[in-house]
This record gives structure tokens, C-alpha cells and sequence, in this order.
């Protein structure tokens, strides 16, 4: 039962008092145009995975694990010889989580795997796109506690990008600072 609270615990952060702050902040005159978080996309590469595919199994398993989803196997769009890559091949995986798998990956991520980045010093602030999504990359995925890290045969990074409804990059910075993301000084 623990858990299930747990996992409301940034959604109802949000809704019952970030909603109220970023209204105060930025004075919208509706409620709906408060910025929300609307999906997590966590993007792996395996670019080995040309030469054996069951490195491919592994990072779609530990995709998984650290997502609670089933991850989708992305394929080359292109053929590139000097990568002895055709097009089809699978080459990475990718989750999109929503709802509350979503808020719950998202408080596993700011409170327990970024703190366990050797010599953390915050994310970058620079990781805003043009319609203010944030993304930033994650070099080893044995930062989350899921991963048994004797299990793993191959440290991996992966790509995580948080797709918000924010018009400019100031109100997704901080509605992303609000919900704990650990920014650098």
C-alpha cells in the first residue's frame, strides 16, 4: 500500500500546490494554461546491437525494468555502410510513459537516480528545445535501482526528454524546478 502513495506523491504535489505557484508567478488567466508535464520519453541506442542482437534483449529488458512498460525496439530509417547498418535493422529501444507511470518515473529519477551520479553537480539548464521540452542524457542506466548491477553486461546511456505544455522556456524551467528537478548552480 506504501507504494501506491508514493507514486501520487508528485502529481499531487503538482495539482495541489505547483498549480497555485506558477498561476501566482505568471498570472495566467485560466487555469488550463498552466504548464503540465504531458509524456516522458526515455530513448536507448544500441548501436552494437548490428553485430549481436541479443545486446538488443538486454537493453529492452533493463528498459523495462527502470520503466515498468514494455519498451518499443526502434529500426534504422537509413542504410549506412560505414555503420554496416541497413535500414530496418532494430538499433535502440524507447518507453513513452504517461499518467502515473509517468509522475512515478519522474520522482525516481529527481529523488533516488540523480543523486547517485558520481560527482553530481545538478542537470544542465541548457536542455530546452524550441517548444520548451527538456531533454538531458544519462550515461550509465545502473544509476536506477532496478538494475542489478551484476546483471548487467554493458553499461548503457539512454535519453530522457520531458515533454511539457509550457509556451517558454522560463515557465518549463521552473515547473520542472518545482517538481525537484536538480538544476546546476
Amino acid at each position: 500500500m506504501a507504494k501506491a502513495n508514493n507514486m501520487q506523491r508528485l502529481e499531487k504535489l503538482y495539482k495541489e500546490k505547483i498549480v497555485a505557484e506558477l498561476n501566482k508567478e505568471f498570472g495566467y488567466k485560466s487555469i488550463m494554461q498552466v504548464p503540465k508535464i504531458t509524456k516522458i520519453v526515455i530513448n536507448m541506442g544500441i548501436g552494437d546491437a548490428v553485430q549481436d542482437s541479443k545486446r538488443l534483449d538486454n537493453a529492452v529488458v533493463e528498459l523495462g525494468q527502470i520503466t515498468g512498460q514494455k519498451p518499443l525496439i526502434t529500426k534504422a530509417k537509413k542504410s549506412l555502410a560505414a555503420f554496416k547498418l541497413r535500414e530496418g535493422m532494430p538499433i535502440g529501444a524507447k518507453v513513452t510513459l504517461r499518467g502515473k507511470r509517468m509522475y512515478d518515473f519522474l520522482d525516481r529519477l529527481v529523488s533516488v537516480a540523480l543523486p547517485r551520479v558520481r560527482d553530481f553537480r545538478g542537470v544542465s539548464k541548457t536542455g530546452f528545445d524550441a517548444q520548451a521540452n527538456y531533454t538531458m542524457g544519462i550515461k550509465e542506466q545502473i544509476i536506477f535501482p532496478e538494475i542489478d548491477y551484476d546483471k548487467v553486461q554493458r553499461v548503457r546511456g539512454m535519453d530522457i526528454t520531458i515533454v511539457n505544455t509550457a509556451k517558454e522556456r522560463k515557465e518549463a524551467f521552473t515547473l520542472l524546478q518545482k517538481l525537484g528537478m536538480p538544476f546546476e548552480k
